[in-house]
């Protein structure tokens, strides 16, 4: 069926409104994190929050559905408007969106009145639906085509771009909008990952959720979402639409392992990344280091065992957090950009210490970008990587 390529994007993030902002905070490094108190214990922690709250969406009133999906909703906006998406009919559109926390949030703010009929949420059923998310983005956007909901954790947004893409190339659907969005910044999760011993507890910005560095531990909890819309390359071009990137690979495995478990010796990991880069050798690395030493280890790892020192490697979480299922849409939206603009962004907040061996990118590299590798990990060993090109090839 031809290549699948990306036509239009749309990013919430935290400090980014879109994607000239996205641009902004990319080429020069900035630390978009804000320190929060959280509601019950009363404890200071860095996190990436984003301030809109998205209530009205094109003069449409949201404010009874979860905060997850309103970051969609209004991501779809940007990335269907880009990509001038009523080209094609409603029925040949899809919608595949991943989410770990779901609505997370709302039902930690609610659970109380869910005891009593008289104080329940009329759209509280919602709440414990994750589906609401792609179904409102398909109800908005206007698309009655297959319409689904992946729920694998930190990999859940780079799954969703593998299943669309499986979708177009079945010939099921032409089009098909895809990614990711969490909205995880509740006392429930938070306590969640302090308990486990995943989460930064520094209260110092500069200091938390270090990507690449054993004198720190712990990640920065972020709420955030992307969206891509995905189509045939050769339909694109017929119909004079700007081509802003290629799904050359995407490979996603699970290690079977037991729950919250992963594979520390990487050869997982290995694998899928190697595959799915195949014998391309990308410009870059963007890694999804985030501060967890098991899984910054493991980055250094696959890198080093497949390129050694060749190919540079970077982390943006350092300027946003981690935004769960989330992230790997928004890694792949970063190097869209990083690909249209010509630049490698930085690590920042990292020293290297006990990474030295590694090339990480600390400062801003203006050079042309043909191809990056994308990886993400989930909890209980989901590994998923995407091999994503500049889309030039045959034009």
């Amino acid at each position: 069926m031809g290549e699948i390529v990306i036509t239009g994007y749309g990013i919430k993030a935290p400090g980014v409104h879109n994607k000239a902002s996205f641009l902004e905070v990319l080429k020069n490094g900035i630390c978009t994190q804000s320190i929060i108190e959280t509601s019950h214990s009363k404890t200071s922690i860095v996190a990436g929050v984003i301030e809109d709250y998205f209530l009205e969406i094109n003069g449409r009133n949201y404010k009874r559905y979860p905060r997850y999906t309103r970051l969609a909703v209004a991501c779809a906006l940007e990335a269907t408007t880009m990509s001038n998406l009523q080209y094609y009919k409603p029925h040949r559109i899809g919608v595949v969106i991943g989410t770990a926390a779901g609505a997370i949030l709302e039902i930690e703010k609610y659970c109380s009145q869910f005891f009593d009929l008289k104080t329940t949420p009329l759209h509280g059923v919602a709440f414990a639906d994750s589906h609401t998310v792609s179904n409102s983005v398909s109800e908005f956007i206007g698309s009655c085509g297959p319409s689904y909901t992946i729920s694998t954790g930190c990999t859940a947004s780079l799954d969703a771009i593998s299943i669309g893409k499986l979708l177009i190339e079945s010939g099921t659907i032409d089009a098909c909008i895809v990614g990711g969005a969490d909205a995880p910044l509740g006392q429930w999760t938070i306590n969640g990952f302090n308990k486990i011993k995943s989460l930064s507890t520094q209260t110092i910005i500069n200091k938390a959720g270090v990507p690449f560095s054993s004198e720190h531990s712990g990640f920065v909890l972020s709420e955030g979402a992307g969206l891509l819309v995905l189509e045939r390359k050769d339909t694109a071009q017929q119909r004079g639409q700007h081509i802003y990137g290629e799904i050359e690979r995407l490979i996603s495995r699970n290690e079977g392992q037991k729950l919250l478990s992963s594979d520390v010796t990487g050869k997982h990991m290995l694998e899928v990344f190697q595959e799915t880069l195949d014998n391309t050798t990308p410009t870059y690395i963007n890694s999804q280091a985030l501060g967890l030493k098991t899984n910054d280890q493991l980055e250094q790892f696959i890198l080093t065992e497949t390129f050694g020192t060749e190919v540079s490697i970077t982390s943006i979480k350092g300027m946003i957090g981690h935004s769960f299922g989330a992230m790997g849409a928004i890694q792949t939206i970063s190097s869209l950009l990083s690909m249209e603009y010509g630049f490698i962004p930085p690590t920042i907040k990292s020293n290297s210490v006990g990474f030295e061996n590694l090339p990480i990118v600390h400062e801003t590299i203006y050079q042309n970008v043909e191809s990056v590798g994308i990886t993400t990990h989930g909890s209980s060993g989901n590994n998923a990587c995407l091999l994503l090109t500049n889309g030039l090839g045959g034009q």
